[in-house]
């Protein structure tokens, strides 16, 4: 399996010719990351995990495009686009699916807290082929699996640096690189992935930092 990631959360996965692209935001390279998408996964609402207008786009020129969402961004979705209702699908915490030849399983349910005054959204982290999990914006520990490659928001409101390390060596995953990283400088990024990276090692997790737009084989 091919991954590709782009800036901030959303990644490009491939494999045997079909493109899965999971959380095509607007601070991502929505363009490139979908050009010849075959399935769509999306962990919540926020802008930075869905581009809306980009997402509708490609739901139009593709009528045979799937997209998973949790229930209230494939509603919004059904909503804006009636015509592309049908390549909607809710996702929810439990779920098992299959989207264009990936196995899909649903874990978590809403997003992390960042502060008691904003109500918590739907969240739901998808784990693609018992291989690579995508936890969005929670640090939801996938319950009874061996994840291969996690990817881990390295930072965000509504996390810190101590918990970001505790949810890798939690996970203890083989390999883990960063995703959630467009709201830091290079200075920043540098120093918080340096404490991952030495924890995680300790703990069997090998870090990566992946520069937006680089391919990794999985």
């Amino acid at each position: 399996m091919l991954m590709t990631k782009y800036t901030h959360a959303c990644v490009r996965l491939e494999k045997n010719g079909a493109v899965l692209v999971i959380d095509p935001g607007v601070f991502s390279e929505t363009d490139v990351a979908l050009a010849g998408a075959d399935a769509i996964l999306i962990t919540h609402e926020h802008a930075d995990h869905i581009d809306q207008d980009a997402v509708l786009a490609a739901l139009a020129a593709n009528p045979g495009l799937p997209l998973h969402a949790p229930a209230v961004v494939a509603d919004a979705l059904r909503a804006a686009a009636p015509d592309a209702a049908g390549q909607v699908y809710d996702a929810a915490a439990g779920d098992t699916f299959t989207a264009a030849g990936f196995t899909i399983r649903c874990f978590g349910g809403q997003h992390a807290l960042i502060h008691p005054s904003i109500p918590v959204v739907a969240n739901v982290g998808y784990l693609v082929d018992d291989a690579v999990y995508h936890p969005g914006d929670s640090l939801i520990v996938p319950a009874g699996v061996q994840v291969g490659t996690l990817l881990a928001p390295v930072h965000a409101p509504w996390s810190k640096v101590a918990e970001v390390v505790d949810f890798v060596v939690s996970v203890r995953a083989a390999k883990a690189f960063q995703i959630h990283d467009g709201l830091l400088n290079e200075t920043g990024l540098a120093f918080t992935e340096s404490h991952i990276a030495r924890v995680g090692a300790e703990h069997g997790t090998q870090f990566r930092h992946l520069a937006a737009g680089e391919s990794v084989e999985l």
